[in-house]
């Protein structure tokens, strides 16, 4: 079937006097989650990020370290794996003698991913219609979900007080207009959400914010109707996205910003046409990083919601016969656990229920080809999360069932101590992830080993389960606020044989004028796992208070045999 696919696509390219065409993962909204998803149409790879160029005698699909052993399962056999990013287009074609001409989609690319990617080697050409719709028709998903709008009361802060708070930035910056081309910006800002994305609940919209205060929201006509009647957003004007030129040839001022991440070459060039882009970087993205009280103490709660399914789920896999569980059966088990609490909507991503050697891909997904039986000796990782009302959790715990070899609980004792070095950062001293990175990887480091991905990603309040610019990785140099909230997540993979992984969710809180990490993530961490002659005192200590916090939150929704199981852990 994909073979088929990529000649067609081949025909379509010399057709067009092209020698290849380049497919992004993202859409026009350039979500996580891409709907119409035409990268794995083309190339049957199922990750989050990636994009594939496709000539006449080679495919390439470009992936992060975080998807190569996924992409190679998934599309080895008609792709070239290309790790980004140590190369890109521009490397892989530096010895080209001519400059190779690519078609793209202007409206699922930005300017900033072309120039970081491609840079002079190639002449990129836009082409009006997207060539993977010529050939693959795309079904019309029925309308169901229409745009809502939280009160202040959940989101702790009003439409009026956000807006105010975004015009004084761009005051000082001596910005005119602004183009929010990121829904989840869009979301923040208007306190709205919808039902575009499966895993979160972020209404696909754009807006035009003009020095007059004008507000031009862009969206389907068809769900808007709900928010309409809402008198916060009576100011704003509701267009069609054809109407995007006419109304950016009517706004007033010399220039605009823009979100290099996310607006489009379509929409820029449209811009550019008529003012000066003065910054490509939206503040919205820091605005909404830092939670106020009320956000926070919505995390905390549905945390504690999510807490006592995790519990349950643990308990059930840990004491039943194994013989029986398959990796889908047990991912089943835990959405129907989290079901139990009528604030529980869908999963905040797709769950990573992986056992044997499918727990070192990193981010795997079971399907009836790959599922495995969860067997006594094996161990086992489920990365997971939810979107509750009102709150967003990710979490992922690495579970055995039997004794385990020195050399694996070696791994995972390294991996905990890393987490643990994270959970105990000093954040007035160490206050970016790029230096917070470096602890999370030393006790692996010292003994040759490493992870392929970052220690931890920014969360959303009822948004993304991804959500930057703050991030614990090597690169990552935004300083952390207060209100801030991350996960904890370093890991160690042994390709072919396991996946450990060791994950919470994190706020930062000030205890006096000491800033620290403070958990929301409530889950049991697997003892049978630790060699506890390599911990430290602080180390038991931590864990003993982590435990203790789990049992005196979550033993009085738990059964009497849960309750004395979770007990345990302050014993070990």
């Amino acid at each position: 079937m994909i073979e088929k696919t990529i000649i067609k696509l081949k025909k379509l390219i010399k057709k067009n006097n092209l020698d290849g065409y380049v497919i992004p993962k993202n859409d026009a909204y350039f979500s996580e989650y891409a709907k119409p998803d035409r990268l794995k149409s083309i190339s049957n790879f199922s990750g989050s990020a990636g994009y594939a160029i496709i000539f006449q005698k080679k495919n390439y699909l470009f992936v992060d370290p975080r998807y190569t052993l996924q992409a190679d399962i998934e599309s080895g056999k008609i792709f070239n794996i290309i790790e980004i990013p140590k190369f890109s287009p521009k490397d892989i074609f530096d010895n080209s003698k001519k400059k190779l001409i690519i078609g793209f989609d202007p409206q699922v690319f930005t300017s900033f991913s072309i120039k970081r990617n491609f840079g002079k080697k190639f002449n990129l050409v836009p082409i009006k219609q997207n060539l993977v719709d010529k050939i693959i028709k795309t079904k019309n998903t029925k309308f169901v979900n229409s745009f809502y709008q939280l009160n202040k009361k959940i989101t702790g802060e009003s439409v009026k007080s956000k807006i105010e708070r975004l015009f004084e930035i761009l005051k000082k910056e001596k910005i005119n207009n602004i183009f929010i081309s990121a829904p989840e910006n869009v979301a923040w800002l208007l306190n709205l959400r919808g039902r575009d994305n499966p895993n979160s609940p972020i209404p696909n919209c754009k807006l035009i914010l003009s020095k007059n205060r004008k507000a031009y929201f862009f969206s389907c006509p068809k769900k808007i109707t709900k928010i309409k009647k809402n008198r916060e957003l009576q100011n704003l004007e509701f267009s069609k996205y054809s109407d995007f030129e006419k109304i950016i040839k009517k706004l007033n001022g010399k220039n605009f910003c823009i979100d290099k991440m996310t607006c489009s070459v379509a929409n820029e060039n449209i811009i550019k046409k008529n003012f000066k882009i003065k910054s490509e970087n939206d503040p919205i993205y820091y605005l909404k990083s830092i939670k106020n009280k009320t956000e926070i103490q919505n995390m905390i709660e549905t945390h504690i919601i999510d807490g006592v399914a995790l519990t349950k789920f643990i308990y059930w896999i840990k004491n039943i016969n194994k013989n029986q569980i398959t990796e889908i059966k047990a991912q089943k088990k835990l959405e129907s656990l989290r079901k139990l609490n009528k604030k529980y909507l869908f999963p905040s991503f797709n769950t990573i229920a992986g056992t044997e050697s499918n727990g070192a891909i990193i981010h795997y997904r079971a399907n009836k080809n790959t599922n495995r039986i969860i067997k006594k000796d094996h161990i086992f990782l489920c990365d997971s999360g939810g979107q509750y009302k009102y709150g967003t959790t990710d979490v992922t715990r690495t579970i055995c069932f039997s004794k385990q070899k020195n050399s694996l609980k070696d791994k995972y004792t390294r991996v905990l101590k890393g987490h643990v070095s994270v959970a105990l950062t000093n954040l007035n001293k160490f206050n970016t992830g790029k230096k917070i990175d470096y602890m999370a990887r030393k006790h692996l480091k010292e003994v040759g080993l490493d992870y392929g991905h970052g220690t931890g990603h920014g969360v959303g309040f009822f948004l993304n389960v991804h959500e930057g610019p703050q991030s614990i990785s090597k690169h990552n140099s935004i300083k952390l606020k207060e209100g801030m909230i991350l996960s904890n997540e370093p890991g160690y993979y042994k390709k072919g044989k396991y996946g450990i992984r060791i994950e919470n969710l994190v706020f930062i809180k000030r205890d006096n004028n000491e800033l620290k990490f403070e958990n929301l993530t409530l889950a049991p961490l697997e003892i049978d796992l630790i060699n506890l002659s390599q911990l430290n005192k602080k180390e038991k200590d931590y864990l003993f208070n982590y435990h203790l916090n789990i049992y005196s939150k979550l033993s009085k929704f738990l059964n009497k045999k849960e309750r004395k199981w979770l007990a345990n852990f302050l014993t070990f």
